[in-house]
């Protein structure tokens, strides 16, 4: 299986981006968008009979390659008439950076997609959308190495429609699942996105979302619109603040006076090692 490692310039993953499979034209335009991956989706932007050609457009687009951009297909759920050919078409799809698996409630769904992809076929990125998976997130990361998993998306749109919560602007009532999903993803050393916003024309709304993911410790948000783009990349990529703090850590542990130890003092406040670690981090995710 190949890895998807993080972070590196060109795997940060701010701003993933839905696209229908189906339109080549939006496919032919996320080309030169911003956004640092996309998800060419065959599942809830496909009708029915559809499913069967948006399979055959999504294989090409991603053979055409996204450039810098990763490329991610979402396939429909494996208990669905269309999953299981869906994966098996992109076993050895060039192009195809990841498998996008949709409803993932167990384990077990992994390991059944990653037979069908066999064990050179792509990473798996796995929607988390359910009460179930939620309560079985251990379960979930714990079969990362075994089946491929790279990423964790959270599903917001299906978990409170299952839930019957009313999220507003705030997502009060996800909240306690999303900082879970954070704590397993990272618990596992994973990849993980916040879900979606769908208030599309809402600048204020999308911000708070994404400051809001940020905060909980998500790596970047998946997005419906490219307007999204841009608010994305800002909320989840190291702020000029930030990036100098960095640069300032990684410059005071390389002098000789801190060679061995594991605390110094830095601009009045204390600085481990840790901390060099995640200046590290930070100035790797700004290439």
């Amino acid at each position: 299986m190949s890895d998807d490692p993080q972070p590196s310039p060109t795997s940060r993953r701010r701003s993933v981006l839905f696209m229908p499979a189906s339109n080549p034209r939006a496919l032919a335009k996320a080309r030169g968008l911003g956004c640092d991956a996309v998800i060419l989706d065959l599942e809830d932007a496909v009708a029915p009979a559809a499913k069967a050609d948006a399979r055959g457009a999504a294989i090409a687009a991603a053979a055409q390659g996204f450039g810098a951009r990763a490329c991610a297909v979402r396939i429909n759920a494996l208990d669905t008439p269309w999953g299981a050919a869906d994966a098996a078409a992109l076993a050895d799809a060039p192009g195809v950076d990841a498998v996008v698996l949709p409803k993932v409630a167990c384990a077990a769904d992994l390991v059944a997609l990653r037979g069908l992809l066999g064990a050179d076929g792509p990473p798996i990125w796995a929607m988390i959308e359910t009460c179930g998976a939620i309560l079985r997130l251990a379960e979930i990361v714990e079969a990362a190495a075994e089946t491929g998993l790279t990423l964790l998306i959270a599903g917001t749109n299906d978990l409170a429609k299952e839930m019957r919560c009313r999220p507003g602007a705030d997502r009060m009532p996800l909240v306690p699942a999303l900082a879970q999903l954070v704590i397993a993803g990272r618990a596992a050393g994973l990849v993980v996105l916040d879900g979606v916003c769908n208030a599309i024309g809402d600048a204020e709304r999308l911000a708070a979302e994404c400051a809001q993911g940020a905060m909980l410790g998500f790596d970047g948000k998946t997005l419906i619109h490219p307007g999204q783009i841009d608010a994305a990349n800002a909320a989840f990529g190291p702020s000029a603040e930030e990036l100098a703090w960095a640069r300032g850590v990684v410059a005071a542990f390389a002098a000789p006076a801190a060679a061995g130890l594991g605390a110094i003092r830095l601009d009045g406040a204390m600085v481990e090692r840790l901390h060099l670690a995640e200046a590290e981090r930070l100035l790797a995710l700004a290439g």
